[in-house]
């Protein structure tokens, strides 16, 4: 039976589970813990932010603030960096290093980093696939339509496809951020770097599982034929 019960998938959803059980675990431990470590710097985390955006070419980016914990973001439709409170307000190792990393986005933007005009332009095709893929999967599934569920897997592929380009966009950020930090102070290095490998642990983490799950359907999808 085509279905979601067969042992693969359970080992799939297991593994899945346990890996972002994991980074999300290490990545709150890391932020949690340089938070209580003081940057060094002058100012919050806006502020280091507002600093290195003005030198990397991308003052015209603003920046506001925004309810939860790492929430954060940078939005290129309204061209502003989104602000967790903490890392808005206050001046810690890891508040800093996460507003810096936002500002990496918006530097990428502003610069015409390459794989982040792909990425971007990968969203609207994202946003209609990732849901829509399902709806069309379970067709497949009830009316037993070979070719549903192979279009069903290659809208899936363009949501792995949108979290693999999305990888290095992410690395890049973090290497701006603690390149800018590397020039401006003696903030420790260490820590910052620590929280953003953590959080680039949760993109890792959730490409792996979409790759798995793709290889999954396509398997599936052959056996179906």
């Amino acid at each position: 039976m085509y279905g979601y019960y067969d042992m693969p998938y359970i080992v799939i959803a297991v593994v899945s589970l346990l890996m972002g059980l994991l980074t999300q675990g290490y990545i709150n431990k890391a932020y949690r813990k340089w938070s209580q470590v003081p940057s060094g710097l002058s100012g919050t985390g806006a502020d280091v932010a507002r600093r290195m955006l003005d030198q990397g070419g991308a003052s015209e980016v603003g920046i506001t603030q925004i309810d939860g914990t790492l929430t954060d973001y940078y939005d290129p439709r309204d061209n502003m960096l989104h602000l967790s409170h903490d890392n808005y307000e206050r001046g810690s190792v890891a508040s800093v290093a996460v507003a810096c990393h936002e500002a990496g986005h918006a530097i990428q933007n502003a610069t015409g980093y390459s794989l982040m005009r792909f990425r971007t332009a990968l969203v609207p095709a994202v946003n209609f696939t990732s849901q829509t893929w399902i709806l069309i999967f379970m067709a497949g599934i009830f009316f037993n339509m070979t070719g549903l569920l192979k279009l069903a897997v290659a809208f899936f592929a363009v949501t792995v496809l949108f979290q693999l380009v999305t990888l290095p966009v992410e690395i890049d950020a973090s290497r701006r951020a603690l390149a800018y930090l590397g020039t401006v102070s003696d903030i420790d290095h260490a820590g910052a770097k620590e929280v953003l490998t953590a959080a680039a642990l949760t993109y890792v983490a959730s490409a792996l599982t979409s790759i798995m799950q793709l290889v999954y359907y396509m398997g599936r999808t052959r056996d179906s034929d």
